[in-house]
């Protein structure tokens, strides 16, 4: 069942995707609605599994991770589930999608510099052939929506 979401639900997800730091008073002025009357409104919009999670992003540069790529893997016969169970125990995956095609998983990752790309392609080749592709720049970076958040 699809939630009705009016136009006051869209501007409270759409001033909560750009900073989900917003305190419930600060989104109350944006949108000249009381604290009490924005935290009903993010509550149920969580209850309702449309809000599901707030992120904090780093600068993984900073961090010490410089070096970010996308690793393509095509699995061996019978290894998908054992890569399932496993992906977990790899921290510098930050995003992982089963994909179809021959490379069926595409994989972000995060590494510290060549080596540990090494390493980390050394603990992948049990599963599947690799291709690997260093980012470079991003150029969006932005969750996208079907449909106009206001308007």
């Amino acid at each position: 069942m699809e939630s009705a979401l009016d136009k006051t639900d869209l501007k409270i997800i759409e001033l909560l995707r750009n900073n989900a730091r917003y305190s419930f008073a600060d989104l109350g002025r944006k949108i000249s609605l009381s604290p009490s009357a924005v935290r009903e409104r993010v509550q149920r919009l969580e209850d309702e599994g449309i809000i599901r999670k707030y992120k904090t992003l780093f600068d993984r540069e900073k961090l010490g991770y410089g070096l970010e790529a996308i690793v393509m893997l095509k699995l061996f016969s019978g290894k998908l589930q054992a890569f399932m169970t496993a992906v977990d125990q790899f921290p510098e995956i930050m995003e992982c999608y089963r994909v179809t095609g021959p490379q069926n998983i595409h994989m972000k990752v995060v590494l510290k510099d060549q080596r540990h790309l090494q390493n980390f392609i050394d603990r992948l080749i049990i599963y599947g052939d690799t291709t690997t592709h260093l980012i470079l720049s991003d150029l969006v970076e932005n969750e996208h929506i079907e449909k106009p958040l206001s308007g």
